[in-house]
């Protein structure tokens, strides 16, 4: 089994478990792909006193078979008989543990749980019974459920109102790598790669640790994208379908969603996501919380919206990928990213999704800027005027957007510019006309009397001359390898 990277907090977490003097309930959820399997079996050496894995799409009775035959591996009693019913089946789980040392922690491993309750199967209500009824009077019991459904983990078990409701001890989320795992993770299995490779190469995988998996160090970046995605046979090519039908039953609306979604980069509010979609109501409510859940989107507010009207922006990494490059299957061409990826469009969307990258390390350039310890808070901010308005408010008659500040409780507001290039980015003297202009804009359209500086965030820096004394602050890769 490969090394396991990063993950202390979850394992300190989990060292936390087995130290406690009580039985634990843990879920462990994240996003499909995301290594949960891989933490629990890494942290315990496949040592589980009973481990069941639910299978996507099969029926009660096929779930049942498979518990009664791992129940059988764990005991080693073939005289079990066929069960009927979950509550049989966690009756049965009962009398093997009972069977076993009574002064040492058990752990038993629920893996993909969200497949195994499956429609009128009462194996929630079973779950409840075998915890309330059994668990709870014992303190020897580690219980982990797991699953990439996570809108199902938090749902049926996180938010339980019924059986379980307070009965979950721990909470594990488990989140995407950052750019310093992802080069540790790299160097750990040969690759030689500079932060400007990785940084190209989180903008197509994220932080999905089982994409990063599939790299090969033989191969340079390009041909490696190829390889997975252009390829006919590329193993990422086709996962597209198989990761929202995993994930959500009637996948089709949520693709709907992020499809609409990935339209606008600057992102949609919940009127226009409706609109685009036809959905509505409270089921429109529920799926965009599930895939807020799942790390496929993020809901903010924008920079002095007094509404509190949430933006919805489609966030995942692969996702944006496949409906840029993937979804039309524009180019038959195996070698598409090899011929392409120095061209302008390439170019153009780099630029785009580097911002991405950058709101995915906040906290790293938080540290950068030397404000860890200061309260913050996030947002974009975009204007449009509208002519009416502008004579009646005196208000600027141009736009403007900004699509990262960072607003600090000692009245300071960060104005971020995020920049991708290889080397370090030089400001002309029209660049600097613009920045000065958006400043006096965001300041007159929102009236903030607080401290306005432009922080910029490139791999490299800026290039000295006449025009960068604009830059308050800079952010470069090296800070946002940084780790947590």
């Amino acid at each position: 089994m490969e090394r396991l990277i990063g993950r202390k907090y979850e394992c300190d977490e989990l060292s936390r478990v087995m130290r406690s003097s009580r039985s634990e309930f843990v879920i462990l959820y994240g996003r499909r792909r995301i290594g949960k399997t891989f933490l629990i079996r890494s942290f315990f050496d496949d040592k589980f006193d009973f481990h069941f894995v639910g299978a996507h799409g099969m029926k009660a009775s096929f779930q049942l078979k498979t518990f009664r035959r791992e129940l059988v591996h764990a005991s080693g009693n073939a005289q079990l008989p066929e069960f009927g019913n979950w509550m049989e089946a966690f009756e049965y789980l009962e009398q093997y543990l009972d069977n076993l040392d009574a002064k040492r922690r058990k752990v038993l491993f629920f893996d993909e749980m969200p497949w195994i309750d499956t429609k009128q199967s009462d194996f929630v209500v079973a779950v409840e019974y075998f915890w309330n009824s059994w668990v709870s009077r014992r303190d020897d019991i580690v219980l982990i459920a797991c699953g990439s459904a996570t809108s199902w983990m938090v749902e049926k078990l996180k938010d339980n109102q019924g059986g379980l409701h307070n009965r979950i001890t721990r909470q594990i989320y488990l989140r995407p790598f950052t750019l310093q795992e992802c080069r540790e993770y790299l160097a750990d299995r040969g690759f030689n790669w500079g932060a400007y490779q990785i940084i190209q190469c989180y903008m197509i995988l994220g932080g999905v640790p089982f994409y990063w998996s599939l790299l090969e160090p033989q191969f340079s970046l390009p041909q490696n994208i190829d390889r997975l995605y252009f390829r006919k046979e590329g193993t990422l090519r086709y996962e597209f379908d198989e990761l929202y039908n995993a994930l959500f039953s009637k996948a089709e609306r949520y693709i709907r969603i992020v499809s609409a979604l990935a339209s606008r980069k600057e992102g949609m509010t919940r009127e226009e996501i409706c609109e685009a979609t036809s959905m509505s109501g409270g089921t429109l409510t529920k799926m965009l919380a599930n895939l807020e859940h799942c790390d496929f989107i993020t809901s903010y507010i924008q920079f002095g919206n007094r509404s509190k009207t949430a933006i919805y922006r489609l966030t995942d990494f692969y996702t944006l990928f496949y409906f840029k490059f993937l979804r039309d299957e524009q180019s038959f061409d195996e070698d598409f990213w090899m011929h392409h990826f120095l061209t302008p469009q390439v170019a153009a969307w780099q630029g785009r999704t580097f911002e991405l990258v950058c709101l995915c390390h906040l906290s790293q350039i938080k540290r950068a800027l030397g404000i860890s310890g200061i309260e913050t808070h996030a947002s974009s901010w975009r204007y449009v005027p509208g002519k009416s308005f502008v004579r009646r408010q005196g208000l600027p008659d141009k736009g403007a957007q900004v699509d990262l500040i960072i607003e600090r409780m000692d009245r300071v507001i960060h104005l971020c510019e995020m920049k991708f290039s290889e080397g370090k980015f030089a400001i002309t003297k029209e660049y600097e006309e613009h920045l000065r202009e958006r400043l006096e804009i965001f300041r007159q359209v929102t009236r903030t009397k607080k401290a306005l500086v432009h922080t910029f965030i490139t791999p490299e820096g800026i290039a000295p001359g006449m025009h960068s004394a604009i830059v308050h602050s800079e952010v470069t890769a090296t800070d946002l390898f940084a780790a947590k």
